[in-house]
């Protein structure tokens, strides 16, 4: 039987508990299993019959019937919409925990819920700007990749958490390769993808018009397909990022490597905006994650959509079986 997915409590005051026990129910039929690393008795009080394990190999036999929790017990209340760093230590615990059963291989997978880095900062001392920063940390990642998934579009931003102004400064060729190579073996490894073809965007509008606005696609992006092509990943570009996200051009292409957070970030959430999940590439363990945040404006009153952590949930799951699948082969 395959190990069951960990999944964190996130930030307790947001809608993390919510939608983990809608998930639940809407996957206690069909699964993918999954244990809650969190405090039984709060998610016991959102509605959901919880059931405490000892380990992971417990969860997948009571799934049917119980929410499994793994119990990582509150320091203090956590009212809907109000952060409290009190817990701060409990939730990066949570992660912790989640991290380490998966390098043993006691869960398949980690899912995150949505944190807060400034409670996290606050209570905790937490020096990463989030979660991803966080997990590389963890796994020894050098160089990790953010890729979000929803619609059949999978989109990887090279520069992310930045100022525009930086995002353009930071930019470079070295950058690019090295984004690529972590997503092309990402496509290979955790989506089964024997040949992954990446489209690459450029920069500027029309990818610079031949310099006329703007010379990076020259000077940067360009010679950054032509290393990755020369490394025998299938890379075109630099392309329009205008022109790249209309059905026709997505089934030209297994993901899309976008020069800046927003060239990713809004087609996939324009497609499919509730369900959109977020994949971290290039660690040694799986985490996916729902593509939203906290939602304090709307913890606690019962309003939180549940779609983008199950499609985090599903998709944990497959790219697990795929892992292992490949390992196999």
């Amino acid at each position: 039987m395959s190990a069951p997915l960990a999944l964190t409590m996130g930030d307790p005051a947001g809608v993390g508990g919510e939608i983990a026990v809608a998930a639940w129910r809407a996957l206690r039929e069909t699964g993918p299993a999954f244990f809650c690393v969190d405090d039984p008795d709060r998610l016991a009080a959102l509605g959901a019959p919880t059931q405490p394990i000892s380990g992971p190999a417990e969860a997948a036999a009571l799934f049917q019937q119980a929410l499994p929790v793994l119990p990582e017990p509150l320091a203090a209340p956590a009212p809907p919409g109000r952060p409290n760093p009190a817990n701060a230590a409990c939730v990066v615990r949570a992660i912790d925990r989640a991290v380490a059963l998966a390098q043993s291989g006691a869960a398949a997978a980690v899912v995150t819920n949505p944190i807060n880095k400034k409670a996290l900062r606050d209570g905790a001392g937490f020096a990463f700007p989030g979660h991803t920063e966080y997990l590389a940390h963890l796994g020894g990642a050098a160089r990790p990749a953010m890729m979000l998934v929803a619609a059949g579009l999978r989109a990887v931003p090279v520069t992310i958490h930045v100022a525009l102004r930086e995002a353009v400064d930071l930019l470079s060729t070295a950058l690019i390769v090295e984004t690529g190579r972590v997503v092309a073996e990402g496509l290979r490894r955790d989506f089964g993808i024997a040949a992954p073809r990446l489209a690459v965007s450029g920069l500027n509008p029309h990818a610079g018009e031949g310099g006329a606005m703007g010379r990076e696609e020259i000077e940067i992006v360009a010679p950054a397909v032509a290393a990755l092509r020369a490394a025998g990943i299938d890379a075109v570009g630099p392309l329009p990022a205008d022109t790249m996200f209309h059905p026709a051009a997505r089934a030209r292409y297994d993901a899309a490597l976008c020069m800046t957070h927003d060239q990713a970030l809004i087609p996939v959430k324009t497609l499919d905006f509730d369900r959109g999940v977020n994949v971290t590439l290039g660690l040694p363990f799986i985490r996916t994650s729902p593509d939203h945040g906290t939602a304090y404006d709307i913890a606690g009153t019962g309003r939180a959509s549940p779609l983008s952590l199950i499609e985090a949930l599903r998709l944990a799951r497959a790219m697990a079986d795929a892992r292992a699948a490949r390992a196999a082969a």
